[in-house]
């Protein structure tokens, strides 16, 4: 079924050119399953307002854009300008407006800290894994009460699911997974499609 479901959305030329890029870069991007996913969380909450940490080569921004109101707006984040430029280039064979995405190229937990309390419907991050345990403290800040965090890619290399990985990586990925499963501020899921994603609705603030 994992396989069937990555072969049944039909993607148009400009993501199937991002994906291109995306593995020349020696990045990975989000499988088609897994994008449809991100469309589909993005059209529940009838998101308006995005963060994304990790722009990459626009393949994700994409899927959010695709599952957000008209005139919505995207910000996205990543520490390299060139992959934001690939991105901006597949949003416009999309037929995006250039005024629906904001990219800010600099470090995640430099730039969430300076953006409004309250402000967002979804936060999603595909990022350095060490760092989810503080990003999952600023959506925490950021999401309107229903708003939604995403954190993708846990499963890679048994990051959440193998008891015997202690590393710095593993350990954070694992801190964000216990902090959603525990608090009752949100209500949590583990998804296994693509690389596997943790997702948590934002019920209140304490």
């Amino acid at each position: 079924m994992a396989a069937f479901a990555d072969t049944w959305p039909v993607e148009p030329d400009a993501i199937l050119e991002a994906r291109r890029r995306a593995e020349e870069s020696g990045l990975v991007p989000l499988s088609p399953s897994a994008t449809a996913i991100v469309t589909f969380l993005a059209s529940t909450v009838q998101a308006q307002a995005v963060v994304e940490i990790g722009t990459g080569t626009g393949v994700s921004g994409a899927a959010l854009l695709a599952g957000m109101t008209p005139g919505g707006t995207l910000t996205t984040i990543d520490l390299e300008a060139e992959y934001q430029r690939y991105a901006r280039e597949a949003f416009a064979g999309l037929g995006h407006e250039p005024s629906r995405v904001r990219f800010i190229a600099g470090r995640a937990l430099d730039v969430l800290p300076r953006m409004s309390d309250g402000a967002y419907d979804m936060v999603i991050a595909d990022a350095d894994r060490g760092e989810y345990p503080a990003i999952l403290e600023q959506a925490r800040r950021l999401l309107r009460i229903g708003g939604l965090i995403v954190l993708i890619g846990v499963g890679t290399d048994g990051a959440l699911a193998d008891p015997a990985r202690r590393d710095a990586e593993a350990s954070a990925v694992k801190a964000a997974a216990e902090s959603l499963r525990s608090e009752d501020t949100w209500v949590p899921a583990c998804l296994v499609e693509g690389s596997g994603m943790l997702v948590g609705c934002l019920t209140r603030r304490d």
